[in-house]
């Protein structure tokens, strides 16, 4: 699944073009490399987003293709707030 898709379907960010947008502006990384929306998202990548004063990085822990507002949270684990 493309990075600014898995973004938005696990609710990290509210739009699809706000992600694409921060990705394009390097505020995205993936395992510690600036990644564009294209980027193809795995099980355990870890994703820095950098939005605000507000870092926050994340566990990919599985990709699903559509998820509802109470299972969105399950598809990542925080590691930094």
């Amino acid at each position: 699944m493309r990075l600014d898709k898995y973004l938005k379907i696990t609710r990290l960010i509210k739009r699809r073009t706000i992600a694409n947008e921060a990705c394009d502006a390097g505020r995205v990384s993936v395992n510690g490399r600036p990644q564009r929306a294209s980027y193809d998202v795995k099980e355990n990548d870890i994703i820095e987003i950098n939005l605000g004063t507000h870092p926050l990085k994340v566990r990919v822990v599985k990709v699903d293709e559509y998820a509802t507002k109470e299972t969105a949270s399950q598809g990542y684990l925080v590691l930094e707030d």
